[in-house]
């Protein structure tokens, strides 16, 4: 994404501004004008990052997140996972197309502290990793997840049950 056209909105925002003031404000517009784009660009960033965490609030427990490649940011999009079955149908999880929301969503955010082990902090690091998420989207995906009720499955869906299987079909 480039945020230049954003900065450069702004920056001609603030000269058009300084033009009611005279040559005076003028000059000075003209010489804030190049310091400040970082703190608009920064500003923005930071916006940026703001909506995806609360995106991926909304997506749990897929996620959103902000990279950074130079100064342009991107975003990592992760959807929720989709089970499918062996035969092609929709499992369980595939089944409920939206995770289920709390009982008493207002949109607020919550913040807690737990205690776990070296070793249990290390593994989650390593899975966030793995997965390409920060270990808070990580945690979150993962709560989610585990408090939504089991879902039935169809007919005839394989479940995998005690087998676990990595890779492409066709």
């Amino acid at each position: 994404m480039n945020l230049t056209p954003y900065v450069d909105n702004v920056c001609r925002e603030l000269a058009d501004a300084a033009e009611l003031g005279g040559d005076e404000a003028r000059a000075l517009a003209e010489r804030l004008t190049g310091p400040l784009e970082s703190a608009f660009r920064l500003a923005l960033l930071d916006a940026l990052a703001a909506a995806a965490d609360e995106i991926t609030l909304d997506l749990a427990p897929g996620s959103v997140e902000l990279r950074l490649r130079g100064r342009e940011p991107s975003f990592l999009v992760t959807p929720p996972p989709s089970d499918t079955s062996f035969a092609g149908e929709p499992g369980p999880a595939a089944q409920s197309s939206a995770p289920v929301p709390p009982e008493t969503d207002d949109g607020a955010t919550s913040r807690i502290n737990f205690r776990l082990s070296d070793q249990l902090k290390g593994r989650i690091e390593e899975a966030a990793t793995r997965d390409g998420l920060s270990v808070n989207a990580w945690l979150v995906r993962a709560a989610t997840t585990a408090v939504q009720p089991p879902q039935p499955a169809s007919p005839g869906a394989w479940t995998g049950v005690g087998n676990r299987y990595n890779g492409w079909v066709r």
